[in-house]
């Protein structure tokens, strides 16, 4: 069943601006070292405000993106960090309809493992967590484990905020999994410490990381 407590949790986070024909920016934050296509109707919106300088688009949040983003923030008077949430893409004019799913997913931080586990009263483990955030963030039902929810996403050359990011723990393909938060970062349960964040790059999962997917 459904938590009714999704939606408007989920509305919390939706701000009504104009909306600039850009309809596929505003899904998601952008931010550096992102491969996607919104990233070039980013550019291609930042060019027409004269703030883009690069000689042509793409869909890489490099350095130009970068630096752009970032002189349109302080030509704002908002927040200059280079990245293209929620309050950058309101003042470009772009509605925001991001999920809140990172923020529910923070919610649980600190909640023990448990094999099998669903429920923060009980316990999660990888797959239950990620269940339970999506059901409460997005509505959405995933898959009850790791290999069928990595059987069912959209493969992605990079994470986004919001994708789940995948791991090979055991020699046999995916067997952990958590949501991709930014800044190379992702929120999980993990075996031995419960929920909690963990860097892409750190020398355990680097090696065990097999991809990322979208849902």
């Amino acid at each position: 069943m459904k938590r009714l407590v999704a939606g408007l949790a989920l509305a919390g986070v939706i701000a009504f601006n104009p909306v600039t024909g850009h309809a596929a920016l505003g899904d998601q934050t952008l931010e550096p070292g992102m491969t996607h296509s919104d990233v070039q109707e980013l550019q291609q919106l930042l060019d027409k405000k004269g703030y883009f300088g690069y000689s042509e688009t793409t869909t890489y949040y490099g350095e130009y993106t970068t630096d752009a983003v970032k002189k349109f923030q302080k030509a704002q008077g908002i927040t200059v960090n280079g990245i293209a949430g929620e309050e950058t893409l309101e003042a470009l004019g772009v509605e925001y309809k991001g999920s809140n799913i990172v923020e529910v997913a923070k919610k649980y931080q600190g909640t023990p493992y448990q094999w099998g586990g669903e429920t923060p009263e009980e316990g999660f483990d990888c797959s239950g967590y990620l269940n339970y955030i999506f059901d409460e963030a997005e509505n959405k039902d995933l898959p009850r484990t790791v290999k069928e929810i990595y059987a069912e996403g959209t493969k992605v050359d990079s994470p986004s905020v919001g994708d789940i990011v995948f791991f090979d723990v055991e020699g046999n393909g995916p067997s952990h999994a958590g949501l991709y938060i930014g800044n190379e970062e992702f929120i999980h349960a993990s075996s031995t410490e419960g929920v909690k964040v963990s860097e892409l790059g750190s020398s355990y999962w680097k090696d065990k990381y097999i991809g990322a997917k979208s849902y």
